[in-house]
């Protein structure tokens, strides 16, 4: 086998890759989209006062604001949510 033919081996096992890897990619970022569209419509008021859940669900909030927003926003298209400016501009008013 040449060193020619063994590159374009090799060439082709990290496309494969590569494609396994943007597969990937995609499905966090479908469950990603998600999870942020469900903390943003999730009223804080209504978690129990189960001490584990209202753990989990800050742990999952803090892991959502830790993201870039181009990675955010690439989550939330991957749902096909929209970022709601007028909601989020009440909210920093209240705060």
């Amino acid at each position: 086998m040449t060193t020619h033919a063994m590159n374009n081996d090799e060439v082709t096992l990290f496309r494969k890759e590569i494609e396994l890897l943007m597969a990937e990619r995609q499905r966090l970022l479908q469950v990603v989209g998600a999870a942020a569209v469900l903390v943003a419509n999730l009223d804080s008021e209504s978690l129990p006062d189960d001490q584990d859940t209202i753990d989990a669900a800050e742990v999952l909030a803090e892991n959502l604001n830790n993201l870039t927003e181009e990675t955010l926003l690439d989550a939330l298209n991957a749902v096909k949510a929209e970022f709601d400016h007028e909601a989020q501009a009440k909210e920093d008013v209240g705060q």
